[in-house]
């Protein structure tokens, strides 16, 4: 890929941004098979596409566009693992062991019903970091909230969800 399509892509140009993500997505694609359930490859690969799209103006170094991709990709295709262990019960492939065992219907019921109880913005914080898998950076950049603030607001969450769940 050229540096100056790149470069071009992260100024606005939509023509040089169309290339810059048709030449990339067979790399996406090929790290995703190796990072992602096969049946989500593909999903992962256009929502990191469609990420990338957004995002890319935010690059400070282009020269960190290749692992920059790769990482999106990577967290996408956690965040599909992590939707299905919690869609469903069963494991998601006899070749992909479960990072978690599986919990009773009901402790899946307990969690949701915790998380409910929180406030909008401790529940909010929670999901951005256990669902989506956002960094605490980037969940401090959604919010506009400095790291510290993201971490004290994430450890006071995951301390109301317990005390919930222990009642």
């Amino acid at each position: 890929m050229a540096h100056d399509d790149l470069a071009a892509a992260r100024s606005g140009d939509t023509a040089a941004l169309e290339r810059v993500l048709v030449h990339s997505r067979q790399d996406l694609r090929r790290y995703a098979e190796h990072h992602c359930v096969i049946n989500d490859v593909e999903d992962a690969v256009q929502e990191s596409l469609f990420t990338v799209s957004r995002k890319l103006r935010d690059l400070r170094v282009l020269e960190c566009f290749v692992s920059w991709t790769f990482r999106i990709v990577k967290r996408e295709c956690n965040r599909l693992k992590r939707g299905r262990r919690m869609l469903s019960g069963d494991a998601i492939s006899d070749d992909i062991a479960p990072m978690v065992s599986h919990e009773p219907a009901e402790w899946r019921h307990d969690v949701a019903a915790a998380l409910e109880s929180l406030p909008a913005h401790y529940r909010r914080i929670i999901l951005l970091r256990d669902l989506e898998g956002l960094t605490i950076a980037e969940i401090g950049e959604q919010l506009g909230l400095t790291r510290e603030a993201v971490k004290s607001r994430l450890h006071r969450a995951r301390l109301l969800a317990r005390e919930y769940l222990a009642c």
